[in-house]
């Protein structure tokens, strides 16, 4: 199946005006754009037919839709992808959208928790969406983790701490990784988490990766020193030992059962690394991401979009995340700013607080 960016990469000036002038069209109005309509807002002066023509080579690319027969277009789920990705002209923040944000700052006496509450409500008036504030990390013993797959490429981690605090991170897995295999990585921290902390969490995997790399030396000395075997790429996250092909002749089942045995351990380590990789990367974050239909796991609302953004203490650090929940018909152009905005006032309103 093509992607957004090879379709893109596909068409020629006037479908990519027609597909941005459906999209905006749909988004300004809730329906269906027709050829018509178009003929009057296009650049290019061309008839209604080769409109037409052109909406059909679109729908047939999966990035346009015909809901009723005889009527206009509307994009699809992968139409809104590549138009968010590729031609959405993101606005400055309106003037009184930012004023209403703001006035959240006058009342500067609340505890966080507070303050979070009215932030959350202001950006619900402002763009007339469900807001969602997750509330700044905290180091506390932590119940219960928990990882996400909200497509290849991003994950979410959920955090249940013992004093019943529920946190959720977005994060990059590491290449290769399977819902599957990030289900085994939950159920290995989870046999080690009672009383821990993140931190203290992450300590302990670095202790047991480090047990198992020395195990491994310990194991692959003799073979070493007798020249049958080599360190490739030694220190590294992708290190092998290389066996050479006559260590394989000597030493009967005994030295097979050794060679097993290190394998093993080589398996048991990589997955102790990625584990780490994943306690890591709890930590990071990113700018303004949005999340479109059924691409929103999160919520398990295939009619709706999700555009959220990090916001980071004065250390720079990524501490929690605002957002705004709505149709798949939201104005991206004047959330992505607002929300944007918003996540750097919280982050301003947390960081002024310590």
């Amino acid at each position: 199946m093509n992607d957004g960016r090879t379709i893109f990469d596909q068409m020629n000036d006037r479908s990519r005006e027609v597909f941005r002038r459906v999209v905006e069209g749909y988004l300004d109005s809730g329906e269906p754009v027709g050829s018509r309509t178009l003929t009057r807002t296009l650049s290019e002066k061309v008839s209604a037919a080769t409109i037409r023509n052109v909406m059909q080579d679109l729908e047939y690319l999966g990035l346009l839709n015909s809901p009723h027969v005889s009527a206009g277009r509307i994009p699809t789920q992968l139409g809104l992808r590549m138009f968010v990705d590729g031609l959405l002209e993101v606005r400055d923040l309106d003037n009184s959208d930012r004023e209403k944000l703001d006035a959240t700052l006058t009342n500067n006496t609340d505890d966080v928790g507070g303050l979070l509450d009215r932030i959350g409500s202001a950006l619900s008036g402002v763009t007339h969406g469900a807001s969602l504030v997750l509330t700044p990390k905290h180091e506390a013993p932590i119940r219960h983790i928990e990882f996400v797959s909200l497509g290849h490429d991003r994950s979410l981690v959920v955090l249940v701490f013992a004093d019943g605090h529920v946190e959720n991170r977005l994060f990059n897995p590491p290449p290769g990784q399977t819902p599957s295999s990030m289900r085994e990585a939950a159920n290995f921290l989870n046999s080690l988490i009672e009383g821990k902390t993140l931190s203290e969490l992450r300590t302990v995997m670095a202790t047991e990766i480090a047990a198992r790399r020395q195990e491994i030396d310990s194991l692959a000395h003799d073979l070493v020193e007798s020249g049958l075997a080599v360190w490739a790429a030694e220190g590294d996250r992708s290190e092998r030992l290389i066996v050479r092909g006559r260590a394989n002749l000597l030493g009967g089942d005994s030295q097979n059962e050794e060679l097993d045995k290190i394998r093993s351990l080589f398996d048991d380590l990589e997955r102790k690394r990625d584990i780490a990789e994943f306690l890591e990367l709890t930590e990071d974050g990113e700018g303004v991401r949005i999340f479109i239909g059924s691409e929103n796991k999160l919520f398990s609302l295939s009619g709706s979009s999700l555009v959220v953004s990090p916001y980071m203490n004065a250390d720079r650090k990524i501490i929690g995340a605002v957002g705004v929940i709505g149709p798949t018909r939201l104005n991206y152009g004047r959330i992505v700013p607002i929300v944007d905005y918003t996540a750097q006032l919280v982050g301003k309103l947390i960081s002024d607080r310590r």
